[in-house]
């Protein structure tokens, strides 16, 4: 009898199961719930398995999200090199038509939260009528907004904004009103994308876009001479270059022969519930991405407002992708939080949200760092007024500590769209945001004359008040109630019932 082999069996027999299996078969709740291993060596193997499944996910994502950021920024660069004015139109014009990206991101959020759990319950056919229910919701949101957009011009005079910025920026909104529905699209095809984890395609066709808008843009404006329209005609042509690819992606790939069947009719049932329950998704990100927003808008008020506004959109541009990578965290959280759920895997979905804070926040960290070594000169990026590139640099250490509470926040954002806690957070967010930050950075900006610095110095304390709440929250929540509450949500879903919000 072979001694050696006998041992090496029975030795593989007292082995955890978990370690018997491949690295890449092991599922995360198995690691953790595997008594066997010290608690050491349970958190380094869930380390392992979450870090390669979050990076799979945000990676992408990051790409998507600073892609579309990116082209924002580019028709502001090109602008900045038309012009001082242009430069402030595109900046003003690009922030106020936040309001309605803000507005359709967060609603596209719904569809976040139960294709997530959804999917991660296997309950595949549903996600094909979300998608098309969350699609025409959105659709008929965007018509009352393109009214609005329409009279841009004496809305921004009302806010006190000089009156050629405001009539240069009111035709600059007006080259992009398309553009909101493709948002409409766009973000519920991107939240079914990658709510299945499918998120690589989507940076692919983003950065397509990315590219071809440089390049018509710069077509536009140094061939064609068409200025600022150019640059608004360009931008709204590149998103709809998104939302066709990202449908016919949909549309034609079998990947997704289980979850997108076709157009149905059901789609058009409890359009009402659905728009109820995306409403809190909408307030909760349309208050979070106004916030920095209105930042810029109070600038204009602010003693030299032209300085003021290029200054600030300069510093708001590099927040805006800082902002951005943190955000592709968020989606990774929200997906991995919202599919644990689903699956009924709490202990993975604690330890989900608390890696995906952590490694954001050290990134976020490294950004600040950058941002402070290269404060000199990252204004000429933009433009080479030398007087705004002192403005820049003196505001960076202000960017900075922005960065690293955006590292924070956008992640636990996420787990709150996987968890379905919007409703509670939009509430958080009016509190600290709205009844702290901007009140607060008004008095030390107006009344105690610290211009800038003041607002910003407010809007960063409300930022920080909403950040300690929602690690508080997300520190005592019970794991097993949310995954409780994931079944009953989507217990309640059939062909003629209408998923509702717990």
């Amino acid at each position: 009898m072979d001694v050696t082999n006998e041992t090496t069996d029975r030795s593989d027999l007292r082995r955890p199961l978990v370690e018997k299996k491949p690295f890449s078969d092991v599922g995360l709740e198995s690691v953790l719930t595997e008594t066997s291993l010290s608690y050491r060596r349970r958190v380094y193997l869930g380390a392992c398995i979450e870090m390669k499944l979050l990076f799979r996910l945000a990676i992408p994502a990051i790409l998507v999200y600073v892609v579309n950021s990116g082209m924002n920024i580019s028709a502001r660069i090109f602008a900045g090199h038309v012009g001082g004015q242009e430069l402030a139109a595109a900046s003003i014009g690009n922030s106020s038509f936040n309001l309605v990206y803000g507005l359709m991101l967060g609603m596209g959020s719904a569809v976040e939260t139960l294709c997530g759990q959804a999917y991660g319950a296997r309950r595949y056919e549903m996600l094909g009528i979300y998608l098309q229910r969350a699609t025409i919701v959105l659709a008929l949101v965007g018509l009352p907004m393109t009214l609005l957009y329409t009279f841009s011009y004496p809305i921004l005079l009302l806010l006190g904004e000089p009156k050629t910025v405001s009539y240069m920026a009111s035709l600059y909104i007006a080259g992009l009103i398309p553009q909101i529905f493709a948002y409409a699209i766009n973000f519920t095809a991107q939240k079914f994308l990658q709510a299945q984890s499918v998120v690589i395609p989507s940076a692919y066709i983003s950065g397509a876009a990315l590219l071809l808008q440089i390049l018509l843009t710069w077509t536009a404006v140094y061939v064609m001479g068409l200025g600022l329209m150019g640059i608004a005609y360009v931008l709204t042509i590149s998103w709809w270059v998104i939302v066709g690819a990202q449908c016919l992606y949909i549309t034609w790939s079998p990947r997704f022969r289980h979850t997108w069947t076709g157009l149905s009719w059901a789609s058009f049932r409890g359009l009402w519930s659905f728009f109820k329950l995306s409403a809190g998704s909408a307030v909760m990100i349309c208050l979070e991405m106004w916030y920095s927003q209105i930042l810029v808008l109070l600038a204009g008020l602010l003693k030299q407002p032209a300085l003021s506004l290029d200054s600030l959109s300069i510093c708001m541009s590099f927040s805006s992708i800082s902002f951005m990578v943190s955000v592709g965290f968020n989606a990774a959280a929200s997906v991995r939080t919202s599919n644990e759920l689903g699956a009924g895997n709490p202990r993975s979905a604690f330890f989900t949200t608390w890696t995906a804070t952590f490694v954001s926040f050290v990134i976020s960290v490294a950004e600040a760092i950058a941002v402070m070594m290269s404060r000199d000169y990252i204004s000429y990026i933009f433009t080479a007024d030398a007087d705004v590139a002192v403005a820049v640099s003196d505001l960076c250490p202000f960017l900075a500590v922005t960065i690293i509470l955006n590292g924070i926040q956008p992640v636990l954002s996420g787990v709150a769209v996987g968890c379905g806690w919007q409703a509670y957070v939009a509430y958080v967010n009016v509190g600290c945001y709205y009844i702290v930050g901007i009140p607060l950075g008004c008095v030390l900006g107006f009344t105690f004359d610290f211009q800038a610095k003041g607002i910003w110095t407010g809007m960063i304390g409300g930022t920080l008040m909403q950040t300690l709440i929602l690690l508080y929250v997300t520190y005592r929540t019970d794991w097993d109630k949310e995954v409780e509450k994931a079944r009953k949500r989507l217990d309640l879903w059939d062909e003629k019932k209408e998923p509702l919000e717990n």
